[in-house]
């Protein structure tokens, strides 16, 4: 399922001729070696998906939808696991590095609604494409000028620990559910 940001759509599949910017990954699943800058600016990598369950969801700020809604349910979620949120971060990987600079990241995910172990991620746009490759998204810039948006897909990869993959959180959930998953997977629903 594909969220479509623009145009009032909230999901639908790719339209003939669009241009899928993801490809196929291992048999092992989404993730891989990536090499981003994050909400500080500073370069990071895969690694930073170690040590703690890790939330990863593809976006972008300028989302009038899709994105807010999600990363306000990823918030609400963390409150509902209460002290396991301690053991999960929420990675929020942009789609759009054109305007999704480290500061603009800064200033969108500090709302006092989205999750407080968040981490934004952004680079260049060959950058972009490699994470989004390894992690099977789709996204394509739809319009020109200022007010373009992108399409992209709505999966939260659920990553275990060790920067693996462990499963997919469908988009849409009740934060409660999305609880509830995360729990589940951490050995305690």
């Amino acid at each position: 399922m594909f969220a479509f940001c623009g145009g009032g759509l909230s999901a639908c599949s790719a339209g003939p001729g669009a241009t899928n910017q993801a490809a196929q990954t291992s048999s092992a699943g989404p993730g891989g070696p990536f090499q981003l800058v994050n909400q500080d600016g500073v370069a990071v990598d895969q690694s930073v998906l170690k040590g703690k369950w890790s939330v990863v969801f593809f976006g972008y700020t300028f989302c009038p939808d899709f994105c807010p809604t999600t990363l306000t349910s990823l918030g609400q979620a963390m409150k509902v696991l209460g002290p396991k949120a301690a053991q999960v971060q929420v990675v929020f990987v942009t789609v759009d590095p054109e305007r999704d600079t480290p500061k603009q990241l800064k200033t969108y995910l500090s709302s006092p609604v989205f999750p407080k172990n968040i981490m934004g991620l952004t680079g260049t746009p060959a950058q972009i494409a490699q994470a989004a490759k390894q992690y099977v998204v789709y996204y394509q810039k739809d319009g020109t000028g200022p007010n373009y948006t992108m399409d992209h897909s709505t999966a939260l990869y659920l990553m275990d620990p060790s920067g693996n993959f462990h499963g997919v959180i469908a988009d849409g959930l009740p934060p409660q559910e999305e609880a509830r998953q995360i729990a589940a997977a951490m050995g305690g629903a």
